[in-house]
């Protein structure tokens, strides 16, 4: 696929996924891309301090900038004042990356969004958007369950037992993970007890 086939193909995907927001309200827009995802969480960070929100992520090649996390964020005219803060959690371990959401789940963040994509330091990663939202009181309590698996029949069972145990999907992403190849990666939650 060339790199005008795979924008255009992300850019389809984006009026898909972001035309209930657009047309629902007078709605402003942010694009926040880099290859770096340090600075991504600091520019959407900075984007929610003039009262954005995320919208919505993807990672893959763009025609100018390479490999990058695209994130959209969106914010109602008149309401730029600041609600939320970002995590933004990447890593090429699956292990990793059920400890770090854990760990921000504890703090109060919720899942937003994940995606894969090549940065230019960490090869292949799996990328999760977390927000927590400031003027939210007594926020549900999450336990996350990221599962990974290179067989879509193993992960149908491993869904199935989680969803048994409380757990309710809320992502997947088809990836490269540092130890397992090509897996689908798919979180899950549940409300800690």
């Amino acid at each position: 696929m060339s790199h005008f086939e795979r924008f255009a193909l992300f850019t389809i995907s984006l009026i898909v996924f972001l035309s209930p927001i657009a047309f629902a309200t007078d709605t402003e827009f942010k694009v926040v891309a880099t290859s770096k995802t340090s600075t991504s969480e600091k520019e959407m960070n900075e984007a929610a301090e003039a009262g954005y929100r995320f919208a919505g992520v993807m990672g893959g090649e763009t025609s100018f900038g390479g490999s990058e996390a695209v994130t959209i964020m969106y914010r109602v005219r008149g309401e730029e004042k600041k609600r939320f803060t970002y995590k933004l959690l990447a890593t090429s371990k699956t292990s990793t990356m059920q400890k770090e959401m854990q760990a921000a789940g504890d703090e109060g963040f919720d899942y937003k969004g994940q995606t894969v994509y090549k940065s230019a330091f960490g090869g292949k990663e799996v990328i999760v958007i977390l927000e927590r939202d400031q003027e939210q009181r007594n926020r549900p309590e999450y336990e996350y369950r990221l599962l990974a698996t290179k067989k879509t029949s193993t992960m149908q069972k491993e869904l199935s037992e989680a969803g048994a145990a409380g757990f309710e999907f809320v992502g997947v992403t088809i990836g490269d993970s540092a130890l397992g190849g090509a897996e689908v990666i798919s979180i899950l939650r549940r409300v800690r007890k």
